[in-house]
């Protein structure tokens, strides 16, 4: 058999035209936060996780109503940023914070707009700031502040 020297070739494109659909259980969180309101889900043991989970961490067991809870809570732990990243929540210098939001039994990890180190601490009091403009995405919630501020 001769080699054939003329190669046929076609224009492809390949893509994967896929949206991540959320759920009914982050479906509703970030539908809350569009309304300004921030929710978690009751586990059958009595806790509330925020975010809320489908499936209790603790046994595995689906979770229950959905509880809303403070945009005010305290925080537990964080890390200061220097230099914040381009795909950060603040331009300027943040931290980071779990904050265990009034009315839940777990914390979630969330900026903080302090200023200035030495104005965050554990157990400082926060209270959200959301978005001027929301669409139902994580970044309606835009940051917290300290609730002295």
């Amino acid at each position: 058999m001769a080699a054939d020297d003329e190669t046929l070739t076609a224009p492809y494109l390949l893509t994967y035209d896929y949206r991540r659909s959320c759920g009914p259980v982050i479906g509703r969180f970030l539908a809350g936060l569009r309304a300004g309101r921030i929710e978690g889900v009751r586990t059958a043991g009595g806790r509330v996780i925020v975010p809320p989970v489908e499936y209790d961490p603790d046994n595995g067991e689906p979770t229950g109503d959905f509880v809303a809870v403070s945009s005010t809570g305290t925080v537990v732990s964080w890390a200061w940023v220097v230099e914040p990243r381009p795909n950060h929540p603040l331009a300027r210098p943040f931290a980071w914070a779990l904050i265990k939001l009034d009315g839940a039994d777990t914390a979630m990890l969330h900026a903080v707009d302090a200023g200035r180190p030495s104005r965050i601490k554990t157990g400082a009091r926060v209270k959200a700031r959301f978005a001027a403009e929301r669409s139902g995405h994580i970044r309606d919630l835009a940051c917290f502040e300290l609730e002295d501020a």
